[in-house]
């Protein structure tokens, strides 16, 4: 089996790339071969197949037909900007996020062969008013440009799936939290740094009230969101081929205190409320509850608690280890 994984030098994409690296298959066919490629070369994990790596703009001509030339199996497209960078610069987010899907999805097109592509989407698809939980079939109404230009995606990936070009699955991440490393640009991070920091021993900044609302899924879970995925069938799936990730849903202010039970008063008492007008505007377009009971009946899982997420973080990143 072939994989191309895009994004693979972002978190996730590191992540899964090694995953199944360790793994060796992926849902009981074995990879022979990983295509793994980002704006910056990704890092090339222990594999005993073959690996090749590159640094490419899948936006630019000719980029996405030279990665798509080897006729991957399935295709695991994570590549794009972030929801607080494409809200900030919305060339660069279309231009990314729009433009570089398509030029993908149009190169396998020409290719002909029809692989399982696994496309990142996000909740930020669906925009206010909001009912108590939303559902799959809500309506896409997004509030920002990073959210417009995931539900252009979504709805180019149905139709390339319902004319046979590719064979689609979409899938809603929750915000993925904790991240490790440095911040980024997305405006959800600060859901991360309030843990992430506090548990290293460093401050964190809040800019937005306790009460936010947010719905959540580790690093570890998103990588099983993915290959799950990419095994599920054709009749599985359906015609609605984007799909909501569940999620664990809590306030800041439940971060916090999951925080403090674990960690103690001490590392909650390192984050430092600072509010950001952009920061909440973003967040304030965002929804915050889902009924993902269609992904759960597809067997796609979670974490139950938040407790589980800061756990996962600490055993992932940390050697199970706290910052006093």
């Amino acid at each position: 089996m072939h994989i191309l994984i895009t994004g693979a030098a972002g978190m996730i994409g590191r992540k899964l790339t090694e995953r199944l690296a360790r793994d060796g298959a992926l849902n009981g066919r074995a990879i022979d071969r990983l295509t793994l490629t980002d704006i910056v070369a990704p890092a090339p994990p222990a594999f005993a197949g073959s690996v090749d790596v590159s640094a490419a703009d899948i936006a630019a001509p000719g980029e996405a037909a030279k990665l798509v030339a080897g006729r991957p199996d399935v295709v695991f497209h994570l590549a794009g900007i972030v929801s607080g960078e494409a809200e900030l610069d919305v060339d660069k987010g279309y231009r990314v996020n729009l433009d570089g899907t398509r030029a993908l999805w149009e190169a396998l097109r020409a290719a002909g062969h029809r692989p399982r592509v696994v496309f990142t989407s996000s909740i930020a698809v669906f925009g206010a008013p909001f009912p108590a939980a939303i559902a799959d079939d809500f309506h896409l109404t997004p509030l920002t440009s990073y959210g417009t230009q995931k539900a252009m995606c979504e709805l180019m990936l149905a139709d390339y799936t319902r004319r046979g070009f590719v064979d689609g699955v979409g899938i809603r991440l929750p915000s993925i939290v904790v991240r490790p490393g440095k911040p980024n640009k997305a405006a959800s991070g600060f859901f991360s740094g309030i843990i992430r920091e506090p548990l290293a021993g460093q401050e964190a900044v809040l800019p937005v009230a306790e009460t936010v609302l947010h719905w959540h899924a580790s690093p570890r879970s998103a990588v099983g969101f993915l290959i799950h995925a990419a095994g599920l069938s054709r009749e599985e799936v359906g015609p609605r081929v984007n799909l909501t990730m569940p999620g664990v849903c809590c306030t800041v202010g439940e971060q916090i205190a999951a925080l403090r039970r674990i960690a103690g008063d001490k590392v909650a008492a390192r984050i430092r409320r600072a509010p950001d007008e952009l920061v909440m505007r973003i967040v304030d377009g965002w929804p915050s509850r889902f009924d993902a009971r269609r992904a759960l009946a597809l067997g796609f899982r979670v974490e139950a608690t938040f407790d589980d997420i800061i756990r996962a973080h600490i055993e992932d990143e940390l050697g199970g280890k706290i910052a006093a």
